[in-house]
C-alpha cells in the first residue's frame, strides 16, 4: 500500500463515505491489518492478485487493510505454509505444492499433470465435483482457513533450445513444482528448484536449459521470453491449481461481512485470471515477437499421457484420501471425454 493509498482509507473516504450514505470508516486504531504473500514475482502480481487486493482495501472502507508482498518478499515461498500457520503472515496467495503444505492434498496443488485440459477444469472440480470440501478439512486440520480455488495458465515448456521430441528433454535442467518435477524425471529432465527471482539470470548463465512452470503468458510477463524464446505447444497440464489461504485464527477474528468480502474479492481474482491468461496465451502465440513455437510428434505427447495416467495410479496408492481425488478427477475427465467437443476434442 502506498501512502497516498493510505492516507485515502484514513481521511477522503470519510467524506466520501458519507456523501454516499455509508458508515464512517473505523479509526486507524482499530483498523485490521493483515499481511499477504503471494507465490508471484512484482511482474505477475500486477495481474494474479493484486487487483483484487486493491479492490478489497478500498471496498472495506478503513475497517480492514490488506498488506501484498511478492515472491519471498517476507518469507521464502517454500516457507510460506509455515509463517502462514505460526502467525507470520496472516494469508497466502499459492498452490500447495510450493509453499510445502504438509497435507493429504498437497501432490494435486500447482501442476499435476494431464488432469486439467482447460481452465475451467479447476472450479468445476472444486465447486461440483466435491473437491472444496476436501480441501477445507484438510486444512482446517492444520490450522488453516482454505478461502477458495482457481486456476491458473497451463504448463508449457519455455527453453533456450527447440524441442521437437521427448528426447530433446534428456538432461535439461528445468525450473518446475515440486509434482510436476517427480513427474518428468522419468524422461529425463532434471527438475530444479531456485527462488522465482533468481530464474532470468540462471537461464542467461546456463544454471537452468528452461522451464516448466507456466504459459506463454508468464513468459513474457516475466521477461523469460529473450531468455527461452522456444515454447512448446504441448502442456502437461491445462491449468494450475492455485488457492488463497489464511490463518485460521486470523479468519475466525474478522467479522462476518469482511469474510464475505474476502470471498467474493478472491473470487473476482480468479475470474480476472480467466479471461486475462486465456485471451494472453493464443494473442501471444500469433503475436508474441519473442517465441519460436515448437511441437512434440503425436506419438511423443501420447507417452506423456500415458505416463500421467500410470503417475496417478502410483499417487493413489499412497492414501486413501488421495485415492479419492484421483478417482474423482477420473471421473470428471471420463465425463468430460464423453461428452466430446468443445469440452474434450
Amino acid at each position: 500500500m502506498t501512502t497516498t493509498r493510505r492516507k485515502f482509507l484514513t481521511t477522503g473516504a470519510v467524506g466520501a463515505a458519507a456523501a454516499a450514505g455509508l458508515a464512517a470508516p473505523a479509526r486507524a486504531s482499530e483498523t485490521i491489518k493483515w499481511r499477504l504473500q503471494t507465490y508471484a514475482g512484482p511482474a505477475l502480481a500486477e495481474e494474479v492478485v493484486k487487483p483484487a487486493i486493491e479492490a478489497f482495501n478500498t471496498i472495506a472502507n478503513g475497517q480492514m487493510e490488506i498488506e501484498l508482498y511478492t515472491s519471498d518478499q517476507l518469507v521464502p515461498t517454500g516457507e510460506l505454509f509455515r509463517a502462514m500457520q505460526n502467525g507470520t503472515i496472516d494469508a497466502v496467495q499459492s498452490d500447495d505444492d510450493s509453499m510445502a503444505s504438509p497435507t493429504e492434498v498437497t501432490v494435486f496443488g500447482g501442476y499435476f499433470p494431464f488432469a486439467l485440459r482447460y481452465s475451467l477444469d479447476v472450479p468445476a472440480l472444486f465447486n461440483v465435483y466435491g473437491l472444496k470440501e476436501i480441501w477445507e478439512e484438510e486444512y482446517a486440520k492444520v490450522g488453516i482457513k482454505h478461502i477458495s480455488a482457481g486456476s491458473w495458465d497451463p504448463c508449457n515448456f519455455n527453453m533456450k533450445e527447440p524441442v521437437n521430441s521427448l528426447d530433446d528433454l534428456k538432461g535439461k535442467r528445468v525450473f518446475t513444482f515440486p509434482t510436476a518435477g517427480r513427474f518428468l524425471a522419468q524422461f529425463g529432465v532434471i527438475p530444479v528448484t531456485i527462488p522465482w527471482e533468481d530464474v532470468e539470470v540462471a537461464l542467461q548463465t546456463g544454471e537452468l536449459d528452461g522451464l516448466a512452470w507456466s504459459g506463454i503468458t508468464e513468459d513474457y510477463t516475466s521477461g523469460w521470453s529473450k531468455v527461452a524464446p522456444y515454447f512448446l505447444t504441448n502442456n502437461i497440464s491445462g491449468a494450475w491449481i492455485g488457492h488463497f489461504f489464511a490463518n485460521m485464527e486470523r479468519w475466525n477474528a474478522v467479522p462476518a461481512h469482511l469474510q464475505q468480502l474476502l470471498q467474493t474479492c478472491f473470487d473476482q481474482s480468479h475470474y480476472h485470471r480467466q479471461w486475462w491468461y486465456w485471451a494472453g496465451e493464443a494473442k501471444l502465440r500469433v503475436e508474441g515477437p519473442d517465441m519460436t513455437l515448437t511441437s512434440l510428434p503425436a506419438e511423443d505427447y501420447a507417452k506423456l499421457e500415458e505416463a500421467a495416467h500410470k503417475f496417478w495410479d502410483e499417487i493413489a496408492a499412497e492414501s486413501p484420501l488421495k485415492a479419492k481425488v484421483v478417482e474423482i478427477i477420473r471421473k470428471y475427465n471420463d465425463t468430460m471425454m464423453k461428452a466430446g467437443v468443445p469440452y474434450r476434442y
